[in-house]
């Protein structure tokens, strides 16, 4: 009796934890949503202040929201063929 207990309760442990990977994100997708994450400011995020930002933290990445779209506005002047500011040509 113990043997069928066990195989039957086996076999629903496996059918739980297969269910539990069946969202078909690759590594590299996960990966990526982390690094979205981060450059959003949610590593800031502590357990007193989920969802939000905690306080602590909100300067920290209002500064590093700023230095991301400096960054992504020098990028687009490089791609669309204009000479950064200070450049010699």
């Amino acid at each position: 009796m113990k043997k069928i207990t066990f195989a039957a309760l086996s076999i629903v442990v496996l059918a739980a934890s297969s269910s539990a990977f069946a969202e078909g994100k690759t590594r590299a997708q996960v990966y990526q949503e982390l690094i979205e994450a981060q450059q959003n400011g949610l590593n800031y995020v502590t357990d007193a202040s989920y969802p939000d930002v905690s306080p602590v933290f909100a300067q920290q990445v209002e500064h590093h929201k700023e230095a991301l779209a400096a960054q992504a506005a020098a990028a687009g002047r490089i791609a669309s063929g204009s000479s950064p500011a200070g450049s010699v040509n």
